[in-house]
């Protein structure tokens, strides 16, 4: 069992690996031996009533292409059912999720939408950005006003299934090719929030040239200046890191560190580097 991931399962055998990931009662597993591999198989199958789905290419509305050069994981089925959904099928798609002077509060003068829809829209945007991350700020900044929604807040998100209708094949791709090199970026605004003045912190985590994990979420308290604010989206993005160099070494993967901080002036991002050996 993984030492921070409960749910992640690694079995050695001389030189060879299996690798056993859970979800409620769905099962990915697969390793670096077909022997391996299919004895796993063979004896799940006799312990317990199952059903074996061959090759990865469909887990939980992720659709997955495994080639030669790497797997992309996309959400394309997934984003065309949300369209129909919410009848944007059709609609005039844009490029952006959001403009850049967009702002939101709470919008107390505005006209009430209705809040069951409002909810809906927004779950089914939060679970696409588990493939999504060029939406999830837009996403994330929209359900902040889900409890009691207006019609400018409908028009963001509406806005963000435009968006949608433009992209519907986007997703991830991880390279076959890529350097075991674990980097994370980090950002905030300042007193963004224009109902809390609280900033709003983003980070993303790349291992090599794939991107792998990412957040945007507004921070607890008030910073008190930009650099407060800047160093609580480091602690977080770092706090990340140090979780996913665990998860590393459950696979067996050496590790040493080198930090740099960059971007001195108007980013301000700091940067943590692991070579995996």
């Amino acid at each position: 069992m993984g030492s921070v991931d409960k749910t992640l399962f690694l079995l050695k055998q001389g030189t060879d690996t299996l690798l056993v990931q859970i979800y409620v009662d769905d099962i990915i597993f697969g390793g670096s031996s077909h022997a391996l591999v299919g004895k796993f198989a063979e004896t799940m199958s006799k312990e317990f009533e199952m059903s074996m789905m061959g090759e990865l290419t469909f887990f939980l509305g992720l659709q997955i292409k495994q080639t030669r050069e790497g797997t992309f994981v996309h959400q394309g089925k997934y984003t065309k059912d949300v369209l129909k959904k919410f009848d944007m099928g059709e609609a005039k798609p844009l490029s952006t999720p959001m403009s850049t002077t967009t702002a939101l509060d709470a919008d107390e003068e505005g006209e009430a939408v209705d809040q069951k829809e409002y909810r809906s829209m927004i779950g089914s945007l939060l679970y696409l950005t588990a493939t999504r991350p060029d939406i999830q700020f837009a996403v994330c900044l929209c359900a902040r006003f889900q409890s009691s929604p207006r019609t400018s807040h409908r028009q963001a998100v509406k806005r963000i299934l435009r968006y949608l209708r433009f992209t519907p094949e986007f997703g991830l791709w991880f390279s076959a090719s890529s350097s075991l090199s674990l980097c994370g970026y980090s950002d905030a605004d300042y007193a963004g929030c224009r109902v809390e003045r609280k900033s709003t912190s983003g980070t993303c985590q790349f291992l090599g040239t794939s991107l792998v994990s990412w957040s945007s979420r507004k921070q607890s308290s008030v910073a008190q200046s930009t650099t407060e604010a800047e160093y609580v989206a480091v602690a977080a993005c770092c706090s990340q890191l140090l979780w996913m160099i665990a998860t590393l070494r459950d696979f067996g993967c050496g590790v040493w560190m080198r930090w740099q901080r960059s971007g001195e002036g108007q980013v301000g991002r700091a940067v943590l580097t692991d070579r995996l050996r």
